[in-house]
């Protein structure tokens, strides 16, 4: 009789054990799971908007910077202020900052690219605009690109060079620009680029 009892027992926790095993999980931990999936999925779409942001935007910090150097080395090629020289006469020479340049492109591509032209980095001369910057982007770009110095004294004047852009296309638009100046013949520019609204 006790080994029926004991093997009725061994039975009721095997079989105790096995309803144990096949319990599937509650609502409770269901809804922790999606509630745990729902944050990561949140995390993992703003990273990658982000990135992509990240992404678009390095496009204006680096033409930026060109165009700072390249401003910054048209300053340093000395220019006689007369075209040819007599024999016996002399020329002053001039340092000076490249005139402004006109907009690349002259609107705000809005949540799209646009493919300049090789004459669009021709404009100006070799004392003003884009041709005296020798800079040309001819890559897609997303933004627009704009250079203005109201001053080219090379002793005491400056410029500032700037991106508009509009990467969703929403109205809104962001703008990175960098400047630099002459005080006392020695050029200095901006270490950072000054960013505003950088991912519109």
């Amino acid at each position: 009789m006790r080994d029926v009892v004991k093997a009725g027992g061994m039975v009721s926790k095997s079989m105790h054990r096995l309803r144990e095993k096949q319990r599937g999980f509650t609502l409770i931990e269901l809804m922790i799971v999606v509630a745990i999936i729902g944050i990561l999925s949140v995390l993992a779409i703003y990273g990658v908007r982000k990135y992509i942001a990240n992404a678009k935007t390095a496009e204006a910090r680096n033409s930026l910077g060109q165009i700072a150097k390249d401003a910054a080395t048209a300053v340093e090629h000395v220019q006689g202020t007369t075209a040819l020289l007599t024999a016996g006469s002399t020329s002053s020479l001039l340092r000076a900052f490249c005139a402004s340049a006109t907009a690349v492109p002259s609107a705000v591509p809005k949540g799209q690219k646009y493919q300049s032209q090789a004459s669009d980095w021709t404009t100006g001369s070799p004392t003003a605009g884009w041709q005296c910057l020798n800079f040309i982007l001819d890559e897609p770009q997303y933004f627009m690109y704009n250079y203005i110095s109201a001053n080219t004294d090379g002793w005491a004047g400056g410029f500032i060079a700037t991106a508009n852009g509009d990467l969703n296309g929403d109205g809104a638009t962001s703008q990175f620009s960098v400047s630099g100046s002459a005080s006392s013949g020695a050029i200095a520019i901006s270490p950072n680029v000054q960013e505003t609204n950088p991912e519109e």
